[in-house]
């Protein structure tokens, strides 16, 4: 009939012994976004703005390790048209585009 004081007094550290026990799941996750998680999204980020400002004369390198100049980009559309020889021209999906090696030098007035 009686409680003996052991048992009553395990019984009321058990919230904080459910957050101690929450504490290393939360710092796991903490640890993978930072060390994950951003900075694949700021890579991410990175390529579509690379994507996005591709223009006609950039030489590029695809997904496939094609080299390739960029010959016709339409804005509201996912493909380009791309020459990977002398009157080869392929279109490609803009997002398989991994590097641009060189942008083309703007025309000098003189």
């Amino acid at each position: 009939m009686f409680v003996t004081p052991a048992y009553a007094q395990a019984a009321g550290s058990s919230a904080v012994a459910g957050f101690g026990s929450l504490m290393p799941i939360i710092l796991i996750f903490g640890i993978m976004y930072f060390l994950m998680i951003r900075p694949q999204q700021k890579k991410m980020k990175q390529h579509r703005a690379m994507v996005a400002a591709l223009r006609v004369g950039d030489k590029v390198i695809t997904q496939g390790g094609i080299y390739a100049r960029v010959t016709k980009v339409k804005e509201d559309d996912a493909e380009l048209e791309v020459e990977i020889a002398t009157g080869v021209k392929v279109r490609v999906v803009r997002s398989t585009i991994v590097q641009v090696l060189a942008k083309p030098e703007p025309a000098v007035k003189g």
